[in-house]
């Protein structure tokens, strides 16, 4: 079972937007990202805790989505 990840990348040319990807664990995550985006910088991997979409985030192991005009928020460690 695969769980939604989020990250933030930055390019040559600053932050991308927000980039969604399924995963088993975050260190997967991070294979499918370094795989997708070779020339850009993976600063941050996490689960988004109460960040919730109504965009498609995919489904299947390495799915990734970049959901413009979304930038990247560090999830809080505090739930509710």
């Amino acid at each position: 079972m695969t769980k939604l990840f989020i990250a933030n990348i930055r390019t040559a040319e600053g932050p991308k937007p927000l980039v969604t990807v399924r995963a088993a664990a975050e260190g997967e995550a991070r294979l499918f990202l370094e795989a997708a985006y070779p020339d850009d910088e993976i600063l941050d991997v996490a689960e988004p805790s109460g960040w919730a979409s109504d965009a498609d985030t995919g489904s299947a192991a390495g799915d990734i989505r970049e959901h413009a005009g979304v930038q990247w928020q560090a999830p809080s460690s505090h739930s509710g």
